[in-house]
């Protein structure tokens, strides 16, 4: 059973609760459109990962890019890949020096949960001015790098 934070009228100042909260609501909304295909946050992170890359990438860059996003092990991001291949939504590029990229199939994935996703996104910011928006996006990024860098002093 899951149930909607209560709203109040006022604005609250962003704090962790308040980013929290709003994270857990966003990747909820993904993790039920995910659940309809079969796969993982993780895995979507990865593929995602995986999908926009111009060229094939390298798999040491991938695990790299998911622990920096997902602040996990590198052993679940190895095993994430590894799932990935096994589906047949990504492949392993040997001529590449063993560069990973989207098999039709990822691809297709990889779209259809973006254009989901993207759809419901909309309504989500429905109505946010673009300057609210864009404040946002300035404070989260500096709050985002401001853990990173006390991550990195741990």
């Amino acid at each position: 059973m899951t149930t909607a934070a209560p709203t109040t009228s006022t604005n609250p100042t962003t704090n962790g609760r308040v980013i929290a909260l709003a994270h857990y609501a966003g990747r909820a909304v993904l993790e039920r459109v995910l659940a309809r295909t079969g796969n993982t946050f993780n895995q979507s992170v990865t593929l995602r990962v995986v999908a926009v890359a111009d060229t094939p990438i390298k798999r040491d860059k991938v695990t790299a890019d998911v622990i920096g996003s997902l602040k996990i092990e590198e052993s679940a991001v190895q095993t994430t890949i590894d799932e990935l291949v096994a589906a047949k939504l990504i492949e392993e590029v040997p001529s590449e020096g063993s560069g990973l990229r989207l098999t039709p199939v990822g691809r297709e994935l990889f779209e259809r949960v973006t254009a989901e996703t993207a759809e419901i996104s909309a309504r989500i910011y429905a109505d946010i001015p673009a300057e609210d928006l864009a404040t946002a996006g300035r404070v989260l990024t500096l709050v985002t790098e401001r853990a990173n860098a006390e991550l990195a002093r741990m």
